[in-house]
C-alpha cells in the first residue's frame, strides 16, 4: 500500500518518464547515489515527486536557502496535499554567533532573534517524523545543525485522554519539566494557563489551543479552541504533547552532565595554569561556574549548548544528533548496524553539496579561538555541524538534482555503484535559447558591449520583452543602470546588497514592466523563474572565474530557456575553456529538444506565468508597504480594536501556512503597528481622566 498520494492535473511527459523510471530502478536496486540532470524548465520537482510516491519511504529534500526551500515546499504541498509536507530551517532572524578576535582584543557575545513561527515549523517537523511515515521534509542545510535526541524528545511526550487519572498539579509540574511556560495572559505556542479545574495548553507545533477540564483528579473532556477567535472547534478523546524545546535532559542526565563539566573544567583549568596563561584560566573558571549556578537555578543560561554533549552522554567527537536522527532506521542484516530508512534528494547540488561540505571547517575554527582564550571548555567543539563524512554517513540513498552537476555528485554517479539519469526533453517544447558571441572591447565599425548591449535591449522591449545583463561586480551594475536610463532604458540593478523584500519588489516589477532590464551580478542564476526575458547579455564572459564558470554561464543562460524567442549574448574577445564547454552542453541540449519537437509535432510557446506575489502594493520603504498592502479599516478598529488585532493576527497564521513568509513579516510590521496605536489611545484615555480628576479637584 502506498503512503504518498500524489495529486496533480499533468502527467509525466517529454523525459520525465524515462527519468522516473530509471531513479526508482536504481533505489530499487539499492544505488547509493543517483544524479538527476535536468535541464531548466523541465520538471526536476514533478519527476522527484513521482520518484517519492513510488518509493514510498519519508524523504529529506536540502535546499541551499530558505527562500528556494519554502518554494520547494510548497510545490510538495500542492503535489501530496494528503500527507505530511513539513519546513524546516534556521530559526534565527538574526544571528550574530559568540566570537573572539585575539588580534584586536575583542570578545562579541552571542546574539539572535528566534523567529517563533519557524519555531512552530520546525516542532511540526519533528513530530511529524516521530508519528508517521508519509513524511516529507524540505530542509535547508541547518539540518545538519545539532538539535537533541529524539530519544528523550519522544520518550517524555505525553497522551492526555479523556478519563485519564492525572492531577491538575502533576500535570503543571509535567509540563514545567517540558519547558513549557506558565502565564496568566495571552496563551501562546509552548505556554499554558491554569484557572479553577481548568488547564489550557498551545503546543509548540501549532496555533490550537487544548482546553483540560478536570472532575477531582480525572480528565473529563479535552476541547480544540481556535487560539484567535476563541471559537470551539471541536471535542477530543485524546492529544499528544510533546516537549516545548528539542534539547530534553532528566534529572539523572542533568547531575550527570554537572559532574562531567565540573571534571573537564578542573582538568582543562590545569593545562592553562601550566602553559602560563593566567587570565584565561581566571577567565574559564568564573564563565563556566556562573553558568552552572544560573543552570541549576532556572535550568538555562546563555549558550547552554556549548555544554550539550555532556547533557546528552556523547563521547568526544561523536557526532550530535540532527534532524537526520529523528527520520527512521532499520538494523542492517549483514552488520547488525542501524541504517537510514528514508530518501535524501539534494536540490540544485552544485551549490548544496559544497554548502554541507563547508559548514564545519568554519564553525571549528571560530570555537577553537575561544576554547584558546578561555571563554569555553574544550568540550564545546563537539556542539557543531556533521562534517561531510557523518552527513553522508546519515543519509543513505541519496538522488542529486541540479542542471549542471558538481564533481562530487558526477563522480559517485558513475555505475555500477551509482547512476545518472538525464532529463533534457521540456514537455513544454522550449528549447534552449540562442547563443551569439560578440567582442567586449570596441572597433572602428564596433562600439563596445556595452553599446551593443544596449542596442539589442532596445530591440526586445519594442517587442514588451525584458532584457537581463550580469556584470562582474555590484558597483558595474549599478553603474550601468544608471548608465541605461540616462540613454532612454528603464533599468534597476539586483544584488546580494538589496534587502530582500526588496528584492522581491523589483523582480515583480521587472516582470510587471514597471521597467524593462535588468542588471544584476550573481543573483540572477539558480531559481530564478522569469519567462518575460527574452534576452540575457552576458558582460565580460572570457573573465575566468566563478561567476564565469561553465556551471554559472550554464545557470544564467538557462533563465531565457522559458521565452521560445530566448537568446544570449556572450560577450568575449576570446574563447575560454568555460565559455567552450557551456556553449557545446547549450548546443547539445538544443539538438535534442529540436529532434523531440520535429518528430512530435510540438511549436514551443513562451510559458505564460500569472504575475502574483506578496509585493503587489509594496514600496520601497517596508514601513510604508506595512499600510500599502494591508488596509485597515480605519472605521472597524475605532469601533473595535480587539477585533481588528484578532483578525490580522488570523491572516499572519495563515500566511505562515502557506510559508508565505514574506507577508507574515509584513503583517506582523502591521500588528505592531496597531498595538503601538491602540496602547497610545489607553495612554491618552488614562491622560485625559487624569486631567479631569485635577480639574474635579479645583472646582
Amino acid at each position: 500500500m502506498s503512503l504518498f498520494n500524489l495529486v496533480s492535473q499533468f502527467e509525466p511527459a517529454g523525459d520525465q518518464p524515462k527519468a522516473i523510471e530509471g531513479l526508482v530502478d536504481g533505489l530499487k536496486k539499492g544505488l547509493r547515489h543517483q544524479t538527476l540532470f535536468g535541464v531548466t524548465g523541465s520538471g526536476k520537482t514533478f519527476t522527484a515527486a513521482n520518484v517519492i510516491a513510488a518509493h514510498n519511504k519519508p524523504t529529506l529534500v536540502i535546499a541551499h536557502n530558505k527562500t528556494l526551500a519554502a518554494q520547494l515546499a510548497q510545490e510538495y504541498r500542492e503535489f501530496f496535499p494528503n500527507n505530511a509536507v513539513h519546513y524546516f530551517v534556521s530559526y534565527y532572524d538574526y544571528y550574530q554567533p559568540e566570537a573572539y578576535m585575539p588580534v584586536t582584543d575583542t570578545y562579541i557575545e552571542k546574539e539572535a532573534m528566534i523567529n517563533e513561527e519557524i519555531d512552530r515549523l520546525r516542532h511540526a517537523s519533528t513530530q511529524a517524523l516521530l508519528t508517521r511515515r508519509d513524511v516529507i521534509i524540505v530542509a535547508s542545510v541547518s539540518c545538519i545543525y545539532g538539535l537533541g535526541s529524539p530519544e528523550e524528545y519522544q520518550k517524555v511526550n505525553m497522551k492526555l485522554a479523556r478519563g485519564m487519572e492525572i492531577s491538575r498539579n502533576e500535570l503543571i509540574r509535567w509540563l514545567i519539566d517540558i519547558h513549557f511556560t506558565r502565564t496568566n495572559a495571552d496563551i501562546t505556542p509552548g505556554s499554558f494557563r491554569g484557572v479553577g479545574n481548568v488547564i489550557e495548553i498551545m503546543p509548540v507545533n501549532e496555533r490550537i489551543i487544548y482546553r483540560i477540564e478536570y472532575d477531582m483528579s480525572t480528565i473529563s473532556s479535552i476541547t480544540e479552541i481556535d487560539s484567535i477567535t476563541r471559537a470551539v472547534v471541536r471535542s477530543v478523546a485524546t492529544v499528544f504533547i510533546f516537549p516545548a524545546k528539542h534539547f530534553i535532559s532528566n534529572d539523572e542526565q542533568s547531575k550527570r552532565a554537572f559532574k562531567t563539566i565540573g571534571a573537564e573544567l578542573e582538568s582543562r583549568l590545569k593545562e592553562l595554569e601550566k602553559a602560563g596563561k593566567v587570565i584565561e584560566t581566571e577567565r574559564l573558571k568564573r564563565r563556566v561556574k556562573y553558568d552552572l549556578a544560573l543552570i541549576r537555578e532556572v535550568g538555562y543560561c546563555n549558550g547552554i549548548e556549548n555544554y550539550s554533549r555532556h547533557f546528552s552522554g556523547k563521547m568526544p567527537g561523536e557526532a550530535p544528533d540532527t534532524l537526520l536522527a529523528y527520520f527512521p532506521h532499520v538494523k542492517d542484516p549483514k552488520t547488525g548496524e542501524m541504517v537510514p530508512d528514508f530518501l535524501t534528494i539534494i536540490d540544485e547540488s552544485h551549490v548544496t553539496v559544497p554548502q554541507l561540505g563547508g559548514m564545519y571547517a568554519g564553525d571549528a575554527s571560530r570555537k577553537s579561538t575561544l576554547i584558546d582564550y578561555g571563554f569555553r571548555l574544550p568540550s564545546a567543539r563537539d556542539n557543531r555541524p556533521l562534517t561531510f563524512a557523518e552527513f553522508d554517513k546519515a543519509v543513505g540513498q541519496t538522488i542529486y538534482t541540479s542542471a549542471t552537476p558538481g564533481s562530487y555528485e558526477r563522480e559517485l554517479s558513475v555505475p555500477p555503484a551509482g547512476r545518472t539519469v538525464e532529463q533534457v526533453i521540456r514537455p513544454t517544447g522550449l528549447v534552449d535559447p540562442v547563443i551569439d558571441i560578440k567582442p567586449v572591447t570596441g572597433s572602428t565599425t564596433y562600439k563596445g558591449q556595452i553599446f551593443d548591449f544596449i542596442e539589442e535591449a532596445t530591440k526586445v522591449i519594442a517587442r514588451n520583452e525584458r532584457a537581463i545583463a550580469t556584470t562582474l561586480t555590484k558597483k558595474m551594475a549599478e553603474d550601468l543602470s544608471v548608465y541605461l536610463k540616462e540613454k532612454g532604458i528603464k533599468a534597476e540593478y539586483l544584488h546580494s546588497d538589496i534587502k530582500t523584500i526588496d528584492r522581491i519588489t523589483i523582480l515583480t516589477e521587472f516582470r510587471r514592466g514597471k521597467f524593462d532590464c535588468l542588471i544584476g551580478v550573481n543573483l540572477l542564476r539558480e531559481g530564478l523563474d522569469l519567462p518575460e526575458v527574452s534576452l540575457i547579455g552576458i558582460l565580460d564572459a572570457d573573465k575566468e572565474g566563478f561567476l564565469r564558470s561553465d556551471t554559472s554561464l550554464i545557470q544564467t543562460i538557462g533563465r531565457a530557456a522559458r521565452n521560445a524567442a530566448g537568446r544570449v549574448i556572450l560577450y568575449a574577445d576570446h574563447m575560454t575553456g568555460s565559455l567552450n564547454r557551456a556553449i557545446a552542453e547549450t548546443e547539445r541540449r538544443r539538438t535534442i529538444q529540436t529532434a523531440y519537437n520535429t518528430k512530435h509535432g510540438i511549436t514551443p510557446q513562451t510559458i505564460l506565468k500569472k504575475i502574483h506575489d506578496i509585493t503587489d502594493q509594496l514600496r520601497s520603504d517596508h514601513d510604508k508597504a506595512v499600510v500599502e498592502l494591508i488596509k485597515i479599516d480605519e472605521i472597524a478598529f475605532k469601533e473595535n480594536p480587539k477585533k481588528v488585532i484578532a483578525e490580522k493576527e488570523r491572516q499572519m497564521s495563515e500566511a505562515v501556512k502557506v510559508l508565505d513568509f514574506e507577508t507574515a513579516a509584513i503583517l506582523r510590521d502591521e500588528l505592531e503597528a496597531l498595538r503601538k496605536k491602540t496602547e497610545r489611545a489607553a495612554k491618552e484615555e488614562k491622560k485625559g481622566k487624569a486631567a479631569k480628576t485635577r480639574k474635579s479637584s479645583m472646582k
